[in-house]
């Protein structure tokens, strides 16, 4: 080795000689020089024994060097190898060149440690598995336009200069590298670092041709030898097409052509782009009848596949194929819309990727190494279905992103890791996932299409694998990029639509199959790993509602009092210490636990205490607490009624504030509802055992109960950007106001009238079944429980436990309920205009006689000003009770109640929301809140140094002064 220093100067001599131009004779004379100097310093740094020296003398290696020949070594071929090796020889990279970019360390990092994983040995390309990727695409975005990228929102804040703040570095290289450019070039080539920065289609094909790209690399590096072989250079040219096929399955493509969408001409640009790439697409075309009917036409549906025509600027179409009949009416649009595209596919390998996914060029040339695990064993069968771990790039966006981002990244990393091995469970979940495509095209292809029960198509595709003897399995070594949803209503539609999913996954044939044909130990890690995770969850807001109704029962009727009075009982440390530690495990903690192990391997376990401690300073458990109720409300109401449906969420860029009336109507039912519910039954738990309860235990109960109310009433509005700026909240508050008093009708949206979107929230309850309909009348019988545990505690009942005390209560509520009704303007309207003067005194009549009763009842039967506050906690839920039956008997009442029912119903609507909306304007009001607010949401880009205040002011503030 100590020779080594003197052979890399040597060595780096000679590349210099086979780099220059020399005459032959004199090219010759110094490539013998330099070789046999590199001779010299080889032997007498292997061996010092005198034996070597003697068998090689220094004048047999000089004639042994005579006779080279050099005429082959000036060709392109050894010239490209040499300038290589030059490179690598002399280049003098310091350690502390750092990409100054976190997402190409982060790239590079996961490059370099994924070559020491446990991988397949890449076979050549011509012996590789061909493959194809599908990616279905519907009405998303496939490449921003001008327009659209300088279009401001309410804020003044454009995409472009979203991006530009976001992406201060890449955005300076990109002004960089654009000095030399024509302005429409510039133009364009600024569409697409803003569509590569998006969740946009364009985004999805420039990574997937990366499989294109890397293979062309692998081919120039395997026929190097032999490219001067015509035959082999063609082969070389072809092979990549050979092995990849890429196909965008775009069922309404027809149909933006012949509205000359512009989306339909951005496709048509990526297949000029990319002329490897195809796209597949439903036609629909009127065709006559074959038989003898003049005129008549009918409906033909057929699948086409097309490229692009280079030459002619256009598309050109290569198969037709007749369908039975639309897809879209068999099934849901987006399995279908695989399924028709599927024959199109090549090869022995699908990788079926999503619309919102990306790809990196190193990945790419892993891809040899991951189809070489489908002829290995893992376990018992063969794979049937690769998987692959996933990378979220929204991350970065706000401290929701990276809420949802860790989440993702712990389910994608370690937890699919576990499922697959050694539970033996996993299934399709990921769009990146690899199918074994000639297994699965001759077993019903990759995805089930029935409408409505196979909303969750992917995991479907699983189950149809394990069922048929296949196995899938997870692979670390590659990774695929994906956005996320990073908006709270974004990431609430999301949740929603899983969880239907999910409850429509336990009706299924599928999971009573899998259930009955696994092992027991499968079969319970099966049902905790898919649809037990959110049944689980259901019982959790199940078992604190069974739990706080029980107390209100122990409560009214005092058997507490007995219990907590009794001298074995009195000063419990033992249970308060044990309820101290149950409080603490609900507030979420053993969830967290997947997160941090997976950080902690990847990043360090420093760092993966210190994102847990930043993300519940950002209270991440007050998000997580909020996700648990979106879970438990949709799966629930699925089992119940059945009826999911696909919920889209968007791929747009969402830092832009929701208004109050949105929230009110994607969360009213889900979660404000439930939590006024459980504050109701919290506080009436306190108030009437509050005179001999004497210690903490109450809290220690309770605490984690009240968080989880406060959690569903405030977690949208502290996740909402700019929630507590006072313009906006002046500006929500006349925004809710108008859209609680627009009446609705055939056309008006839900979110232009109260009224229809009420109509909207009762549409499961029109298909539902009878069963479904008892069970709802059924659960709204328990708001009966606050009215009857409360009158017997009003002080004008004097202690009586008679029948008549509960039946004078319902005479009161039937009162509170009519009265308001007689007199209101909008009955009054109804009658002449001669019968108002009478009909108003009667009006006065009434409140004379109201308030004679009220002065009578508090003067002779002992009426309190706490029974009035204590009727509040007790006919307000009747109220509520009575809408829900309403809603559930509305078949039988439409015609003769359903209009008071409907006006009660706006009632409670407003008070909810006003209730509501007074913390709000509160906290709007106090000058700080709305900053610190700020820098809860949008920690991530404080840290990176961003001015994330500049996006949300908008360009009022010389915002639009970034370049």
């Amino acid at each position: 080795m100590s020779g080594m220093p003197l052979l890399a100067v040597k060595l780096e001599k000679f590349l210099k000689i086979l780099m220059a131009d020399y005459g032959d004779e004199e090219f010759k004379s110094k490539i013998t020089t330099a070789l046999q100097e590199i001779m010299y310093i080889v032997l007498e740094s292997i061996d010092d024994n005198s034996t070597l020296k003697g068998a090689l003398k220094r004048d047999e290696i000089s004639r042994k060097f005579k006779n080279i020949n050099t005429s082959d070594i000036k060709k392109n071929i050894w010239s490209e190898k040499v300038n290589r090796l030059h490179l690598l020889l002399t280049f003098k990279e310091s350690g502390t060149d750092v990409p100054l970019n976190s997402e190409a360390r982060r790239r590079i990092t996961f490059f370099v440690n994924s070559l020491f994983m446990n991988m397949r040995s890449a076979p050549k390309v011509s012996n590789m598995r061909s493959f194809s990727v599908l990616t279905p695409h519907y009405k998303e975005e496939v490449l921003y336009s001008d327009e659209e990228l300088n279009k401001e929102n309410e804020d003044g804040v454009s995409t472009l200069f979203y991006l530009k703040t976001i992406y201060p570095d890449e955005w300076t290289n990109f002004k960089e590298r654009m000095k030399d450019k024509q302005e429409e070039e510039e133009k364009e080539e600024r569409r697409k670092w803003v569509s590569y920065r998006g969740q946009t289609l364009s985004r999805s094909v420039r990574g997937m041709m990366y499989y294109k790209k890397a293979l062309e690399l692998q081919c120039a590096m395997e026929f190097t030898e032999s490219i001067s072989n015509e035959e082999d250079c063609i082969r070389k040219q072809k092979l990549p097409d050979l092995k990849f096929t890429y196909i965008i399955s775009c069922q309404i493509y027809g149909n933006l052509k012949r509205s000359k969408d512009t989306r339909q001409k951005d496709i048509l640009n990526l297949m000029i782009m990319y002329p490897s790439l195809r796209v597949a697409y439903i036609d629909e075309v009127d065709e006559a009848l074959k038989e003898k009917t003049e005129g008549k036409t009918e409906k033909v549906y057929y699948s086409v596949l097309i490229k692009g025509d280079t030459i002619n600027y256009s598309e050109r179409e290569i198969y037709r194929i007749r369908l039975p009949g639309s897809p879209t009416k068999i099934g849901e649009g987006k399995p279908e819309n695989q399924n028709h595209a599927i024959i199109f596919t090549r090869g022995e390998a699908l990788q079926t990727i999503d619309m919102n996914q990306d790809n990196y060029f190193e990945e790419a040339f892993k891809m040899r190494n991951v189809l070489e695990e489908f002829p290995h064993s893992h376990g018992a069968q063969k794979p049937t279905i690769l998987g692959l771990r996933e990378h979220v790039f929204t991350g970065s966006v706000s401290s929701l992103a990276w809420f949802m981002s860790n989440q993702e990244f712990s389910f994608v990393t370690i937890g699919q890791r576990f499922l697959a091995s050694p539970l033996r469970v996993r299934f399709h979940y990921g769009h990146p996932d690899i199918f074994d495509r000639i297994f699965h095209i001759t077993r019903g292809g990759i995805s089930k299409a029935s409408k409505t029960i196979n909303l969750s198509e992917d995991i479907f595709a699983g189950f149809n694998s394990t069922l048929r003897l296949g196995s899938v399995t997870h692979h670390d070594y590659m990774q695929v990029g994906k956005g996320r949803d990073v908006g709270m209503n974004q990431i609430s539609l999301f949740e929603a639509k899983v969880a239907n999913g999910n409850g429509e996954q336990t009706l299924t044939r599928d999971v009573h199959r899998l259930g009955c044909h696994f092992d027991f130990f499968r079969m319970l890690s099966f049902y905790c790993t898919t649809v037990g995770f959110y049944f689980n969850s259901l019982v959790t807001v199940l078992i604190v509602y069974v739990f706080l109704y029980g107390r209100l029962y122990m409560v009214m009727t005092g058997l507490e009092r007995e219990i907590l009075e009794d001298p074995q009982i009195k000063n419990n440390n033992a249970l308060e210490a044990a309820l101290v530690t149950q409080s603490f495990i609900q507030m979420g903690m053993l969830l967290v636990l997947p997160m941090l192990m997976e950080i902690g391997l990847e990043k360090g376990f420093r760092t993966a205490l210190g994102d847990f401690f930043i993300m519940q300073l950002q209270l991440s458990s007050v998000f997580f607490t909020f996700q648990l109720g979106t879970k438990a409300h949709y799966f629930g109401k699925t089992i119940l009624h059945g009826g999911s449906k696909y919920r889209a969420t968007g791929r747009g860029f969402v830092v832009q504030h929701s208004k109050f009336a949105d929230n009110y109507r994607l969360y009213s039912r889900s979660h404000f509802v439930k939590a006024l519910e459980l504050g109701l039954l919290l506080v009436i738990y306190e108030v009437y055992g509050e005179s001999y309860r004497n210690s903490s235990l109450y809290l220690f109960i309770t605490f984690s109960m009240w968080f989880l109310v406060g959690s569903w009433l405030f977690a949208p509005f502290i996740f909402n950007p700019s929630g507590f700026e006072w313009q906006k909240t002046v500006n929500d508050w006349t925004d809710w106001k108008w859209w609680m008093g627009i009446r609705g009708g055939v056309g008006i949206q839900p979110e232009n009238s109260w009224e229809s979107w009420w109509d909207e929230e009762q549409e499961h309850l029109r298909y539902t079944s009878i069963r479904g309909r008892v069970l709802e009348i059924l659960l709204a019988l328990r708001f009966f429980v606050y009215q009857y545990g409360i009158v017997y505690h009003f002080d004008i009942a004097h202690h009586s436990r008679s029948l008549l005390v509960y039946g004078l209560s319902w005479c009161a509520v039937l009162v509170i309920l009519i009265v308001p009704k007689i007199v209101s303007v909008r009955r009054l309207q109804m009658f002449h205009m001669d019968l108002q003067l009478p009909l108003r005194m009667l009006k006065g009549l009434l409140f004379l006689i109201l308030l004679v009763v009220m002065i009578i009842l508090f003067k002779f039967c002992g009426l309190t000003l706490s029974d009035l506050f204590a009727s509040i906690l007790a006919f307000m839920p009747t109220g509520w009770a009575f809408i829900l039956v309403g809603q559930a008997c509305k078949p039988c009442l439409h015609k003769l109640l359903w209009e008071p029912i409907k006006e009660v119903a706006r009632a409670y609507d407003f008070m909810m929301g006003l209730l509501l909306f007074t913390p709000i304007a509160f906290l709007s009001w106090l000058p700080a809140v709305n900053e610190f607010q700020t820098r809860i949401l949008f920690n991530q880009a404080f840290s990176r140094g961003l001015h994330i205040s500049m996006i949300l002011a908008g360009k009022k503030d010389g915002g639009a002064s970034v370049n």
